[in-house]
């Protein structure tokens, strides 16, 4: 079934699209003009639209085939972008990195066959809680400096742990959802 104009060009699909518009705007006063500050205030604006876009879309209803496809995206993206900034300006070590983007691979992948099958999987509260808690240690990182000691590394690390719970979870849940088709069909 395709979505009309009209039906996608709603407020929170608008959201998550300035979230995807923020990520170059992110980039440039991070990494061309050297702005923490200002990138912090562009990554703070995206994260609040994720929470506002969601809210949104479930209290009135506007949940969309492109929202659930685009808005995860639209995170993805941009926690990516931060966490690679921040790993090239030596604030975060290149393993949490590595293992953030190897999840999301996962993800997108398992989100492919499952869409392919037409499954369309819900965020769940462990993978918010995850995501909240990697905004959280990014958001600290950018304020390193005050610190006496490492604290936005142990939030990042708190994070990545969770963020790999919450795979486990999903695909345990993905895994379920592939075989049901094949298990009523016997």
């Amino acid at each position: 079934m395709q979505e009309s104009r009209k039906t996608i060009l709603n407020v929170p699909n608008i959201l998550t699209m300035v979230r995807l518009l923020l990520i170059p705007i992110y980039w440039v006063l991070m990494m061309v003009r050297n702005n923490e500050t200002a990138a912090l205030i562009v990554f703070v604006t995206a994260s609040a639209t994720d929470l506002l876009d969601g809210y949104i879309a479930r209290r009135f209803h506007l949940i969309t085939d492109w929202g659930k496809l685009f808005d995860p995206l639209a995170d993805k993206l941009m926690v990516l972008s931060v966490m690679v900034t921040l790993m090239l300006k030596g604030a975060v070590p290149p393993v949490i990195l590595g293992i953030i983007a190897a999840k999301e691979l996962v993800m997108m992948v398992g989100a492919a066959v499952m869409l392919h099958r037409k499954i369309v999987a819900y965020s769940k509260p462990i993978g918010k809680a995850a995501q909240f808690t990697m905004v959280v240690g990014m958001v600290l990182t950018f304020f390193r400096a005050h610190f006496p000691a490492p604290y936005h590394l142990y939030v990042l690390w708190l994070a990545t742990g969770m963020m790999l719970a919450a795979l486990a979870y999903y695909a345990h849940g993905a895994v379920k959802a592939l075989r049901a088709p094949q298990q009523n069909a016997d």
